[in-house]
C-alpha cells in the first residue's frame, strides 16, 4: 500500500537518482576488480600446468579452495562491518585482497598455489554480503532487483574484457624474465590496492554521511529503505532469525546449488573454448568473453521481467529450468559456433537469477539480520563455489574433456527445480510471520493509547 506513495516521492527520486550515480560506481568498480582478481586464474590454468607442472585436479582444488576460507569468515567479517561501517571494512577487504593477488606471482607449485588461493579467499571474505547489505540501507525494497541487477553488471563487465585484458597481459611473457601469468597477477593486483584508496576516501557508509546529498534527501533514503526495529539491531537473539529460518535454509541451499554451476563454468570456460582448436591467450580470451555478454543480458533483462513479481520461488525454479536444458543442448550440438551461443544463453539464465534471488532475501531482512544472514546465504554459496570448480576438475581428469562439467550444471539444475515448492511455502510462511508480528505490534502501540487516554482523566482528578 505504501508503493505508490514511494513512486511519487520526488525528494526520493532525486535521492534515488544522485545515490545511482554517486554511489553505484563504487560499489561496481570494486566488485568488478573482486571477480577479475578471483577468476584471473583461469586464463593461467594451462600455463600453469607448463611452467610449474601444476595438474588439472591440483587447479581444481586450488580454484575452490578459495572459497573455503571466504565461506568460512564470511559471517564473522560482516559483523565487524555491521559495527564499524562499510567504508573501512570494504576498504580494508579491497588493500588486502590486492596485496594477496600480486603475491600470486610467486606460486611455485601446488602448496604455494593452494596458500595463496586459502589467503586470497580470507582477505576478500565480506565483500558481496557488505555490497548487499548497502543496498538494504540506501535503496527501498522495490528498487532492489534492479539496483542489484546493476551491481551484477561489474562481474559480467569483468567476463567480458577481464579474458581480454588478462590475455593481454598475458602476452607479456618473458618481459624482465616473468611470466605472463606472473605480470597478470602482479599489475590486477596493484590495481586492486590503488581503488581501495579511492574507496576509502570516496565511499559513505549510510546515507547521512554523504556530501553529495542533502540532510532532507537522506532522510528519505533512510525512510523508504526502511528503518530496523531496536530488536533488530542486536546481535543476541537475531542470530537464528538470520540462520534458521526455513526460508533463509532453503534460499542458501538454492544459492548453493547457483554457484556450483555457475563458477565450475567461469573457471573452465577458457579450457572449454581450447578444445574448439583455439590457441592464442588473447583469442581464448575474447571468446571466453561470451559468458560476459549472456550475464550481462541477464542482468539487465531478467530483473525487469521480474519486477517485483509475487511468484518469487516461480521465477528462480524457472531459471534452473532454462540452465539446465541449455547445458543438455551444449552436449548434444557440436558445432563451436552453437556452443558458444549456448554458452552465453547459459550464462543470461544463469547470472539472471542473481538479482532475484538477493532481492527476495532482502525483502525480509533488517539490520543485523540483513547483516548476519546475507552473508550466511552467501557462505553457503561459497562452499558451492568451491565444489563447483573441484567437481569439474574431477570430471575432466577422468574423461579428458572440460566440456563434461556440463553434467554437473545439469543435476545442480534439476535439484533447484525440486526445492522450489518447499521454498515457494516458506517464503509465504515467513510473509504470514511477519504481517503477525506487525499486527502484534499494532495491537499493542492501540491498547497503550488507550490505556494512556482511559488513565489521563483520573489522574487529573486527583
Amino acid at each position: 500500500m505504501a508503493e505508490p506513495t514511494m513512486h511519487s516521492d520526488p525528494v526520493h527520486a532525486q535521492a534515488t537518482r544522485k545515490t545511482m550515480f554517486k554511489l553505484l560506481p563504487l560499489l561496481g568498480l570494486i566488485y568488478f576488480m573482486s571477480y577479475i582478481d578471483r577468476t584471473n586464474v583461469s586464463l593461467a590454468k594451462t600455463h600453469l600446468e607448463t611452467d610449474i607442472g601444476l595438474s588439472v585436479a591440483a587447479y581444481g582444488l586450488g580454484a575452490g579452495i578459495f572459497f573455503i576460507s571466504y565461506a568460512f569468515l564470511e559471517v564473522p567479517s560482516n559483523l565487524i562491518m555491521y559495527k564499524i561501517g562499510p567504508r573501512i571494512w570494504i576498504t580494508r577487504i579491497a588493500l588486502s585482497w590486492g596485496a594477496v593477488t600480486a603475491l600470486m606471482m610467486f606460486v611455485q607449485g601446488e602448496l604455494s598455489f593452494y596458500i595463496l588461493r586459502f589467503v586470497l579467499g580470507a582477505a576478500e571474505a565480506g565483500l558481496f554480503p557488505a555490497l548487499a547489505y548497502m543496498v538494504t540501507v540506501w535503496f527501498a525494497q522495490h528498487q532492489r532487483a534492479r539496483i542489484m541487477g546493476y551491481i551484477y553488471l561489474a562481474p559480467t563487465i569483468a567476463l567480458i574484457i577481464g579474458g581480454p585484458l588478462g590475455g593481454a597481459l598475458m602476452e607479456m611473457n618473458d618481459l624482465f624474465g616473468l611470466h605472463g601469468w606472473q605480470w597478470m597477477f602482479l599489475v590486477e593486483g596493484l590495481v586492486t590496492v590503488a581503488i581501495g584508496g579511492v574507496l576509502w576516501f570516496k565511499l559513505p557508509s549510510t546515507p547521512h554521511q554523504a556530501t553529495w546529498l542533502s540532510t532532507a534527501e537522506a532522510d528519505s533514503l533512510v525512510a523508504h529503505a526502511g528503518v530496523p526495529d531496536e530488536a533488530d539491531r542486536k546481535i543476541r537473539g537475531n542470530l537464528g532469525k538470520a540462520f534458521g529460518r526455513p526460508f533463509i535454509v532453503l534460499l542458501a541451499l538454492v544459492y548453493f546449488l547457483n554457484q556450483v554451476a555457475s563458477v565450475g563454468l567461469v573457471f573452465n570456460i577458457p579450457s572449454i573454448i581450447e578444445t574448439m582448436d583455439v590457441s592464442s591467450p588473447f583469442v581464448i580470451g575474447v571468446i571466453s568473453g561470451s559468458v560476459g555478454i549472456g550475464a550481462t543480458i541477464g542482468v539487465l533483462v531478467i530483473p525487469r521481467l521480474f519486477a517485483g513479481s509475487a511468484r518469487e520461488a516461480q521465477w528462480l525454479g524457472a531459471m534452473a529450468l532454462g540452465t539446465g536444458l541449455t547445458a543438455a543442448a551444449y552436449l548434444v550440438v557440436q558445432a563451436p559456433a552453437g556452443r558458444v551461443l549456448l554458452i552465453m544463453l547459459g550464462a543470461v539464465f544463469i547470472f539472471g537469477t542473481l538479482p532475484l534471488f538477493w532481492s527476495v532475501a532482502m525483502a525480509r531482512m533488517t539490520g543485523i539480520v540483513a547483516a548476519a544472514g546475507l552473508a550466511f546465504i552467501n557462505t553457503i554459496g561459497l562452499i558451492g563455489g568451491f565444489i563447483g570448480p573441484y567437481l569439474f576438475g574431477i570430471f575432466e581428469a577422468r574423461t579428458g574433456d572440460p566440456a563434461s562439467g556440463f553434467v554437473i550444471v545439469i543435476i545442480v539444475s534439476a535439484l533447484s527445480c525440486l526445492l522450489v515448492p518447499f521454498l515457494s511455502r516458506a517464503l509465504r510462511r515467513a510473509d504470514q510471520d511477519r504481517f503477525d508480528e506487525l499486527l502484534a505490534a499494532e495491537s499493542g502501540d492501540t491498547a497503550v493509547k488507550e490505556h494512556q487516554l482511559t488513565e489521563t482523566p483520573q489522574n487529573e482528578g486527583r
